[in-house]
């Protein structure tokens, strides 16, 4: 599970407060600059990664064949989001590297900036809404663009003319009724049909429940079809496999040629261990490997140099079974991590001491290793845009058993940080000045605080019953949703426990109202600037924090909890009880867990569709308007540092760290070198 970030209106200073610190540390004075392009709706960054140049040579080679594998398995999340992705992506390339008329016109600028937001989304589909998105220039000017450009370069099929070639890809460029959402979570219909990822091909939502069906979801089974495309063959419903050898096998062959030699430079045995079981999951698709792999990478505590790679998170799929490719590589950052693993070492306390019914709690919380890293680079779901938490891995049995890896990303974090505090929301949304300056004061903490318990203890938390199956089989499309709500809760009720206090993760009960304030803002109203108006929300992580804040809002009512209020005919959310606000996310958390322990899909259906979908026309149309005034793009990613190996003898000497300025060239320059796969997979 992931942490997708909620910068939109949180964390506006710097923060480095540590374990064991009494004050906030003073905001440290940057030299490097986070900000990058900006395009569209869409602000780039960049973020550096400090301490790489300490690392030993060895664990610099380590890191950059890490970092090539990284990047070796790019072209499967285009692949995974349409089964037109790549040869879209190969034609927007031909024409950005070789049109040759003017590129100073509108229309050309136009053009450009599609081509942003078509990297920035891996795809033709928006990143958080998942609708499709189209170019503003003219089809006749987006036709003369492929007429003017070097037609061989071109993915132009056998025998067929650059204008039979526009012919078949205009519609999937500006036709919005071809592959019109890649994820469509819409109660009541085909969720399968509806959804234009490339994860299913000919078939149902019901072949497919039918098909897994078969299979065993208790115990220790496998998390079936994370790592496969589920297609009609002959009239049978089968299953084309992610691995060497089979679908997507060119770019995982390339993955596993750097591992190998990522091999070589082990730091030592249990991490050896580790990257030896990635490979042999990646050649043999056997999901028994990926369980064996997840296990020694759970156990992999001592390493300095970490990361995933293959087919992880579950969130691009209605039905929650296929893993979007994902993958990066960090280094541990020591200091940092104080914080994260004061909190981790308390697991059993705030297990024992959570609201949930005693049957759902764990008796015995293992294994939760919480750090903070220094990433150094991220691929497929992860970039450009990125979670700022991680906890892994996602199958429940493992983690009951064998434990979790809980990591924040620290560097990631600190540029968003920089960058928020640029920004106008808080001025514009908060609601006066206690409430401003507290979240100005203590934003970035609370936001650090509540995205180390989401993924340390959150998603570590509560226990399915004895015979009840896996989340995707009984909570099916809601189960991402309900899951990052669930962690979110565990978070938000906990961060207004004097614990924090009494472990010295936190100065006073300042930060948890910071927070509060914060998420109650975002839930009921920021978040909205990320959506068009009259469209419902799709997106997992925005429909958690709607589900949450408008659940709390509507149960609070009667006492007054939390209410709207108008000022200069403006609406702002205010809290009056923060302890009774406590306490009805105690509740809500409660109820979410029972659902996940109990597979109650009924009950957890009705909580995400009552309250975590629907917007309010008149209050949204409010917030854009607001918003617009303030010249913020509403979504945020990364340009990637880039490792560059100086070679002596054959062998890797010496490895640098540089920060690209231009997303546009990385984009370009990534898809000469690592495009592996063809238009057809």
């Amino acid at each position: 599970m992931k942490l997708k970030s909620i910068m939109a209106i949180s964390a506006v200073v710097l923060s480095s407060y540590q374990a064991g610190a009494q004050t906030p540390a003073a905001p440290k004075k940057e030299s490097f600059n986070v900000m990058a392009e900006s395009f569209s709706d869409l602000q780039v960054l960049r973020y550096q990664v400090p301490g790489f140049e300490k690392l030993t040579p060895k664990q610099k080679e380590l890191s950059y064949y890490l970092y090539e594998a990284t990047l070796s398995g790019r072209d499967m999340i285009y692949d995974q989001k349409s089964k037109y992705g790549i040869l879209l992506r190969k034609t927007i390339e031909t024409i950005y590297g070789t049109y040759k008329g003017d590129k100073k016109t509108a229309d050309w600028k136009k053009f450009q900036d599609y081509c942003g937001r078509f990297w920035f989304s891996n795809g033709n589909h928006h990143h958080y809404g998942n609708e499709k998105f189209i170019p503003e220039c003219s089809a006749t000017y987006f036709k003369s663009l492929i007429m003017n450009c070097n037609a061989a370069a071109l993915p132009i099929g056998k025998g067929e003319t650059t204008d039979a070639f526009w012919k078949r890809v205009e519609p999937l460029f500006y036709d919005m009724k071809v592959q019109p959402k890649c994820v469509d979570l819409t109660a009541g219909i085909d969720n399968i049909v509806a959804s234009s990822n490339n994860f299913y091909e000919g078939v149902t939502q019901k072949e497919v429940e039918d098909f897994y069906d078969k299979m065993p979801t208790t115990g220790n089974a496998p998390s079936w079809g994370l790592n496969s495309k589920v297609v009609k063959v002959n009239g049978k419903v089968t299953e084309k496999i992610w691995k060497s050898g089979g679908m997507y096998g060119p770019a995982i062959d390339k993955i596993c040629y750097w591992l190998d030699k990522a091999i070589t430079v082990a730091e030592n045995a249990k991490q050896k261990q580790t990257m030896e079981l990635l490979v042999k999951f990646l050649r043999s698709g056997d999901l028994k490997d990926f369980d064996d792999y997840s296990i020694a990478w759970v156990q992999d505590t001592d390493s300095k140099i970490d990361g995933i790679n293959g087919f992880i998170e579950v969130y691009l799929d209605a039905i929650g079974k296929k893993g979007s490719y994902e993958s990066y590589v960090s280094i541990k950052d020591e200091e940092a991590t104080k914080r994260i693993a004061a909190i981790a070492k308390e697991a059993q306390w705030f297990e024992d001491n959570s609201p949930l019914m005693p049957e759902h709690k764990k008796k015995q919380v293992k294994g939760i290793i919480a750090k903070a890293i220094t990433v150094i680079a991220e691929s497929g779901d992860l970039a450009p845009t990125t979670a700022i938490g991680i906890n892994l891995p996602n199958a429940d049995w493992i983690r009951k058993e064998h434990g979790s890896k809980s990591v924040s990303l620290s560097n990631v974090i600190h540029s968003y940080n920089v960058a928020s505090a640029l920004k106008g929301t808080i001025d514009e949304y908060g609601l006066n000045d206690v409430v401003k300056n507290r979240i100005k004061q203590y934003g970035a903490l609370a936001s650090d605080l509540h995205t180390d318990m989401h993924e340390c203890i959150g998603h570590a938390s509560g226990q399915i019953n004895e015979g009840v199956e896996t989340t995707d089989k009984t909570l099916k499309n809601y189960a991402s949703c309900l899951e990052e709500a669930r962690a979110d809760l565990v978070g938000l009720y906990y961060i207004m426990d004097k614990k924090l206090l009494d472990i010295k993760v936190m100065p006073s009960m300042d930060v948890a109202k910071a927070e509060y304030d914060s998420y109650i803002m975002n839930g009921l109203m920021t978040q909205l600037t990320r959506i068009k108006l009259g469209d419902n929300i799709e997106e997992a992580h925005m429909r958690n924090r709607q589900l949450n804040a408008k659940w709390v809002y509507e149960m609070g009512k009667k006492e007054n909890v939390i209410e709207f209020v108008k000022h200069g005919g403006k609406t702002y959310v205010q809290i009056n009880n923060y302890e009774k606000l406590r306490s009805l996310f105690g509740d809500l958390l409660r109820e979410i867990q029972r659902i996940k322990s109990e597979g109650d899909f009924k009950a957890g259906q009705a909580l995400v569709e009552n309250y975590g979908v629907k917007v309010d026309a008149v209050l949204h149309k409010e917030i854009l308007e607001r918003y617009s005034k303030l010249g913020i793009k509403p979504y945020r990613g990364f340009i990637q540092p880039k490792l560059t190996a100086t070679m002596t003898g054959g062998k890797v000497s010496d490895v640098k760290v540089e920060y690209p300025t231009s997303f546009f060239a990385q984009m370009m320059e990534y898809g000469k070198k690592y495009s592996f796969l063809g238009v057809n997979n």
